[in-house]
């Protein structure tokens, strides 16, 4: 028996008739202060799985930021739970997606950058662990994948992956530190219009995820849908109104004097690499507030989506969660786009939500990671994940806030406008990360910083003599998680780049 049905029987039996733990009312169940009812625990919910594209975490409300305006975001919070410590196993589109998608850190598949896929197009997946557990995995937008490999999802929607990796790549010499002339043409798309690229894709997304929730039944099979969306990804194109709403309101970065002089080798590559240098102040502020407009803009469309939800069939049956592949610097750090492990880069924004299980408004403040979504996802559809998968289920820890939960996330970038890999492990207040030697004149460099007391990792401790102890027990458990040590890693994958894909 669905939960519709069941609730039509116990609305017969007489409303407000008490049944286990839950109250049933008109309106649904509402939650007692006992245990929830086991029926609903065992339950196999149909999974919409909302991920955008390069949202930085502090531009939303339920995350603190009092300017933006994230209608959407904030009520899927209010019915859901709020992970405040989520990070991307890869600050980059391809690597994020590929981790997710294979179970894995992208070390462990050869996911080194966005012009990389899986090792097969069979090779074992979330969808299809979730088919094999009598699931229907679609997907509708953007992943990012091969235009030959779906993985074992069924695109619904249109076709929007259409990419030809080649797994081709190389890295910048370490010395080649000089400025170019100007900046990245990417900045002069920073303007208002009613559309782009990125919006037209996004509204073929909402579109099609809407119409799939309209006529989906409490009959058909459990379903896991991944819609995809494009924002707020650059370009920063935005409707006029959309920008109106924070013009003069965005603050600018703060970036202390001295600190990007300070930072390593691998982000003044990044600087010189993509062209951000000294951008100027008129840009750095539209950019920012288009920014904030596009993320709005994204948030109606997730509306659209829930509102679709709500009128269909399977809105109590459905666990929605929201979350995105990585963030977006929009010059912090003198830095644009992501490719980093600050903050803005790696950390994700991620809201669980479903009513009948979990109460709304909870927060959760210890540490996960994307890879711990994809075996949240796996428990609750009943489907087995490969022994060898990373990250761990939080289904304990959604059900119980008590639930010792000692986290901690693994973050790696070894893709384009760098002089060599570099890998993040954030566990507890400390944040650390490994570049590995470029060369045999550049040895390897390390950060460490204390978010506690430091949250705009401006200080870097890892040159001072009381953290030693602890920066070698980090990388002894960044080294230990992944299996490698990144030094091997760079090693592999400058290989792997040299090779490329043979495509038959």
């Amino acid at each position: 028996m669905n939960r519709r049905e069941f609730l039509r029987k116990c609305m017969g039996a007489g409303a407000g008739l008490a049944l286990g733990n839950y109250a049933v009312v008109a309106g649904g169940f509402v939650l007692s202060n006992r245990t929830l009812d086991f029926s609903i625990r065992a339950k196999r919910p149909n999974i919409l799985f909302i991920i955008s594209d390069e949202h930085n975490a502090s531009v939303t409300g339920c995350y603190g930021n009092d300017i933006v305006r994230t209608a959407s975001m904030d009520l899927l919070a209010r019915r859901g739970v709020t992970f405040e410590s989520c990070y991307t196993n890869s600050p980059l589109c391809v690597p994020s997606r590929l981790s997710f998608t294979s179970g894995k850190y992208i070390s462990r598949v050869g996911a080194w950058s966005n012009n990389c896929r899986l090792p097969s197009d069979d090779y074992p997946s979330l969808a299809r662990i979730m088919n094999a557990a009598g699931y229907e995995s679609f997907l509708c937008g953007k992943m990012h994948y091969d235009k030959t490999r779906r993985y074992g999802f069924t695109e619904i929607g249109g076709n929007m992956n259409n990419s030809n990796k080649t797994g081709k790549g190389s890295r910048r010499a370490a010395d080649n530190l000089t400025p170019k002339d100007g900046i990245s043409g990417r900045f002069d798309k920073f303007y208002t219009a009613e559309d782009s690229g990125v919006l037209t894709h996004d509204r073929k997304v909402t579109a099609g995820t809407a119409d799939f929730l309209k006529t989906r039944k409490v009959s058909d099979k459990p379903f896991f849908l991944i819609s995809g969306y494009l924002a707020p990804h650059f370009p920063l194109i935005v409707p006029e109104e959309y920008w109106q709403e924070y013009e003069g309101k965005v603050p600018m970065p703060e970036i202390p004097a001295g600190h990007l002089e300070s930072q390593s080798r691998n982000y003044k590559h990044l600087r010189i690499g993509f062209n951000v240098e000294d951008v100027p102040d008129d840009i750095v502020r539209k950019g920012r507030e288009l920014y904030y407009g596009l993320t709005q803009w994204l948030d109606d469309e997730i509306g659209k989506v829930l509102k679709a939800l709500k009128e269909s069939e399977i809105g109590d049956d459905t666990v929605v969660i929201y979350t995105t592949d990585h963030g977006e610097n929009i010059g912090e750090h003198g830095l644009w786009w992501k490719n980093c492990m600050y903050e803005h880069a790696a950390r994700v924004p991620l809201i669980v939500s479903w009513p009948a299980r979990w109460r709304g408004g909870q927060r959760r403040t210890e540490v996960c990671s994307l890879l711990d979504v994809n075996r949240t996802i796996a428990e609750l559809g009943g489907a087995r994940a490969p022994d060898d998968w990373d990250g761990r289920s939080m289904v304990k820890w959604l059900d119980k806030p008590g639930t010792k939960w000692d986290g901690w996330a693994i973050s790696e970038y070894y893709a384009h406008n760098i002089a060599s890999g570099f890998a993040m492990l954030r566990k507890g207040r400390y944040k650390y990360v490994y570049h590995t030697p470029a060369d045999d004149e550049h040895p390897a460099e390390r950060e460490l910083y204390d978010l506690n007391t430091d949250p705009g990792e401006f200080n870097n401790l890892a040159g001072e003599p009381e953290h030693s102890d602890r920066i070698a027990a980090m990388h002894t458990f960044l080294v230990n998680e992944l299996g490698e040590n990144p030094d091997q890693t760079e090693l592999r994958c400058r290989a792997d780049y040299a090779k490329g894909y043979s495509r038959s």
